[in-house]
């Protein structure tokens, strides 16, 4: 006689979620908190005060957004959620103090580049009565010997040329042309210290004023080096060679970017 085994019922098959519960959601309090974070750093660094606006402004959205999400019970991060939405508004204060500098910075250079072109930069007669201040208030050039003066008391003076011999090894000196050397002493009479390394000085010759090239060798062409004190003179040596038939030689003198060019009309 067999037996009959009655089969056990199943257990029903519960859920691993509670019936009407959600996942939370805190996408938004996490990249409210990533976006504060870059937008602070930004803030700091000078010329991003564009970009720390941008994250900031998101960030402090996204960060009250992702509040919103926890009073209704969507998402459990709150501190989260709070502290992005305030690094977002650290963000946006650190962009219009960053923008505030900026544009100040910018015209701050723009009025120094104006002031320094309206102030050093043009040349004054050294004595008003004589007819060297007459020539030079007319923008002609200047004679041997004469001395343009600068706003700032700054004092360049070229003398009368001079026949000179270059040496066999010299540079820039033509065989069948003439050479001819020129002194060109700068007085600083001013309060500041003035760099003579960017001084240049360049000279034409003829009436054609054709290029009349520089000559080194070993005894002139080193120019203007260091600086002058106030109170102080530097002199400096040039050669320029120059057809054998020109009849004058027309000096340049350049004492900087900040300082207009002189020129000085010498007779050979």
């Amino acid at each position: 006689m067999s037996q009959y085994t009655q089969p056990q019922p199943q257990q029903p098959y519960a859920p691993a979620q509670t019936p009407g519960t959600r996942p939370a959601r805190n996408g938004l309090g996490i990249a409210a908190l990533v976006l504060g974070i870059i937008g602070t750093v930004s803030g700091l660094v000078p010329f991003f005060f564009w970009l720390a606006g941008i994250l900031g402004l998101i960030a402090l959205i996204l960060g009250l957004s992702a509040r919103g999400r926890v009073k209704r019970g969507e998402a459990t991060n709150k501190g989260v959620a709070t502290f992005g939405a305030v690094l977002g508004l650290v963000a946006l204060v650190l962009s219009v103090v960053g923008a505030v500098l900026t544009f100040k910075a910018v015209d701050d250079v723009v009025n120094d580049i104006n002031k320094s072109a309206t102030s050093s930069a043009a040349a004054k007669p050294a004595d008003a009565g004589d007819d060297t201040a007459k020539d030079e208030a007319k923008g002609e050039s200047l004679a041997e010997g004469d001395t343009a003066v600068y706003d700032d008391d700054l004092e360049v003076t070229v003398n009368a040329p001079a026949a000179y011999t270059a040496d066999e090894f010299a540079i820039g000196h033509t065989k069948g042309n003439s050479a001819y050397k020129v002194t060109v002493v700068i007085e600083n009479k001013g309060k500041e210290k003035f760099d003579a390394t960017l001084t240049t000085v360049d000279a034409r010759a003829g009436e054609d004023g054709v290029n009349a090239e520089q000559i080194f060798d070993a005894k002139v062409g080193e120019g203007f080096s260091g600086t002058v004190l106030p109170g102080k003179k530097v002199t400096a040596t040039y050669a320029f060679d120059a057809p054998a038939d020109a009849k004058n030689l027309t000096v340049e003198v350049s004492p900087g970017f900040e300082w207009d060019a002189q020129q000085w009309d010498l007779k050979l």
